[in-house]
């Protein structure tokens, strides 16, 4: 049966776009909460230095944002970026040309900025990363704001920092990026900085090179390790947002769409969205929810699961599509066998898509899907995956 648009137009109230904040913000509260308490316990706080870790979909970037409206509801001065090439002079950069756009109202401040020499008229350009590093930007904003909070008489605020998509292969910024950021957090300053990235590469971002660890300050950083939410929060996430457009889902519907999100933030939104979308009227019904659902799916492998197979090995694809071929669980004796490999072979294939967090061990000699729909995708598109173990 092919289900049309509905007649009334009400704007829908999910958002399916990655990164983007969602209306109803699914079981992340106490992480919100841990880093509000942070900013208010002042410099020194373990939670002002976090990292957040989790795959493709599960709310990373959400939850950067959600950050960043903690620190700006207190008055902090937020900074953004990804860590892609160049992103510690990007930063750079973006605090020069603040300095500059309130150069007057700065006028008398004990900045670095102003024992260089280049007068009130100067040209941000001309500031080389030499002559004006990183850290003396950051100490100069830093102070800035703190002038300005004691002029207005405000409490003390400070300046927040977030990265989001990390990767091992900026690793040498990273560390020059975590050494300054080390000595200001030393010094007392109001400084907070979140970080944020997929599992692969943050692992290997933090592993040991030749026993010592490059990123010291990334080891020692709040961990915050991101999972599926539970389907209280499910079930609430999809029914806040529809509260507010005078639409009822169906008692059904709302179990077979919670059921089908799996706890997976992103899906919440793409199931959310497409069934509002194939409503009749003001109610979603199980027909409805079961087209928004088979929608969602495809489109959560066109926008997740396409781009991190993508990044995979040969090899990579080749043990999960072995695994695909069973309906739950896979034995590791079975894909070795299918492999026609070492077990030491399989094994080494086993860790990285562990670390990759797109699979997990449900008991000992077993590996099973960590990501909703991976095995449906899997098999949907095998043909187009290449198998060649060899």
């Amino acid at each position: 049966m092919f289900y049309t648009w509905t007649v009334t137009h009400r704007k829908n109230p999910f958002t399916a776009t990655l990164g983007a904040t969602p209306p109803y913000l699914a079981g992340r509260k106490d992480s919100i909460e841990e880093f509000a308490y942070a900013l208010d316990d002042g410099p020194g706080s373990h939670e002002r230095i976090s990292l957040v870790v989790g795959p493709r979909g599960i709310g990373k970037t959400v939850l950067l944002n959600a950050f960043e409206d903690t620190a700006s509801d207190r008055g902090w001065r937020i900074l953004n970026d990804t860590a892609s090439a160049g992103f510690a002079e990007r930063l750079r950069a973006e605090i020069i040309n603040t300095l500059h756009l309130n150069r007057t109202a700065l006028k008398g401040f004990n900045l670095h900025l102003f024992q260089l020499g280049i007068g009130m008229q100067w040209d941000p350009k001309t500031l080389s990363a030499e002559a004006y590093p990183l850290r003396k930007a950051l100490k100069d904003l830093l102070h800035a704001q703190r002038k300005l909070d004691r002029i207005s008489h405000s409490d003390p605020t400070g300046v927040l920092i977030t990265l989001d998509e990390m990767h091992h292969q900026r690793s040498n910024e990273v560390i020059d990026f975590g050494a300054t950021i080390q000595h200001l957090v030393r010094e007392g300053e109001n400084i907070a900085v979140v970080m944020a990235g997929i599992p692969s590469s943050i692992k290997t971002l933090l592993a040991s090179q030749d026993g010592s660890n490059p990123v010291t300050f990334l080891r020692r950083a709040n961990r915050i390790e991101l999972d599926r939410v539970a389907d209280t929060d499910v079930r609430k996430a999809l029914e806040a947002p529809v509260e507010e457009t005078e639409v009822n889902w169906d008692s059904g519907a709302l179990n077979s769409a919670v059921s089908a999100c799996q706890g997976y933030p992103f899906m919440i939104q793409l199931v959310g969205l497409w069934a509002f979308r194939f409503r009749t009227n003001n109610t979603i019904s199980p027909e409805a929810a079961k087209e928004g659902i088979s929608k969602a799916r495809r489109k959560l492998g066109q926008l997740v699961r396409e781009p991190a197979l993508a990044e995979l090995s040969p090899i990579d694809r080749t043990f999960l599509l072995h695994m695909a071929q069973d309906d739950g669980p896979s034995s590791m004796s079975d894909i070795t066998g299918r492999l026609g490999k070492s077990s030491q072979y399989a094994s080494n294939y086993r860790r990285r898509l562990l670390d990759s967090e797109l699979i997990e061990t449900p008991s000992s000699g077993q590996v099973d899907f960590a990501l909703p729909y991976l095995r449906d995708y899997l098999r949907e598109h095998a043909a187009s995956l290449v198998i060649d173990p060899h």
